[in-house]
């Protein structure tokens, strides 16, 4: 059975329409991954800081709290 030119016509179309949103839901994957890989960068770089902030509160915790011998 042969198409009409109409349903030809639907059918490039839909194909055409189809192949916009495959390359539109690759970019999607690419920024994804991409964003994936900056929040995994930016999760390390805040638990180092947080480490190093912490080292810093535990020293500050270290000196006595008293009076200077000059007082």
């Amino acid at each position: 059975m042969l198409m009409d030119n109409e349903t030809n016509e639907r059918c490039t179309n839909l194909e055409i329409k189809l192949s916009y949103l495959e390359e539109f839901v690759k970019q999607l994957q690419d920024e994804v991954v991409k964003q994936g890989k900056t929040i995994d960068k930016l999760t390390k770089e805040n638990r180092l800081i947080s480490g190093k902030l912490q080292d810093v509160l535990d020293s500050l915790e270290e000196i006595p709290n008293r009076k200077p011998p000059h007082y």
